[in-house]
């Protein structure tokens, strides 16, 4: 009687790596998605676009700032989304540019995580910088930031 063995380990090894060429495309698909999304977000602060900033937000997202006094004691504050999307559109002089670079995204199925050192300009005067954390979650119309963490810092910026 002739054995299928060899067949059956073909046939697992063709599974295997169509699952394998298949599972880092879409895990790369998902990274740009959510990159994207932070992206529309600094965008929108760009362009002082209230509209696009709501856009990437669930609604009950808040914000958490961390930075320090002058007695160089940690001071944390916490606010709604709302507050700053109106800050956003409100019209203000300068632009609001907040650059990002060395971004490093984590996925776990809904949920994504983004570590964002920054630095923040209003027009073409440096204000600060930091790192951002954003959480994420993934919903039926795509990504949305669930809140924001950030450090605020005017010196030992790189």
């Amino acid at each position: 009687m002739k054995s299928n063995l060899p067949q059956c380990i073909l046939i697992i090894a063709i599974i295997a790596l169509l699952n394998f060429k298949t599972t880092p495309v879409n895990a790369q698909d998902q990274m740009s998605a959510v990159r994207a999304t932070v992206g529309k977000l600094f965008d929108g602060m760009r362009a002082g676009d209230s509209l696009m900033l709501q856009s990437v937000f669930t609604k009950d997202c808040a914000l958490t700032s961390i930075s320090k006094n002058e007695a160089d004691s940690l001071v944390v504050r916490t606010s709604s989304i709302q507050g700053f999307i109106k800050a956003v559109g409100t019209p203000h002089k300068e632009k609001w540019d907040e650059k990002i670079y060395d971004v490093k995204v984590s996925i776990d199925e809904p949920m994504a995580i983004v570590w964002a050192p920054y630095k923040f300009h209003l027009g073409e005067k440096f204000s600060h910088c930091g790192v951002n954390v954003f959480t994420l979650l993934h919903t039926k119309t795509g990504w949305k930031i669930t809140g924001i963490t950030d450090t605020r810092r005017k010196e030992a910026c790189p």
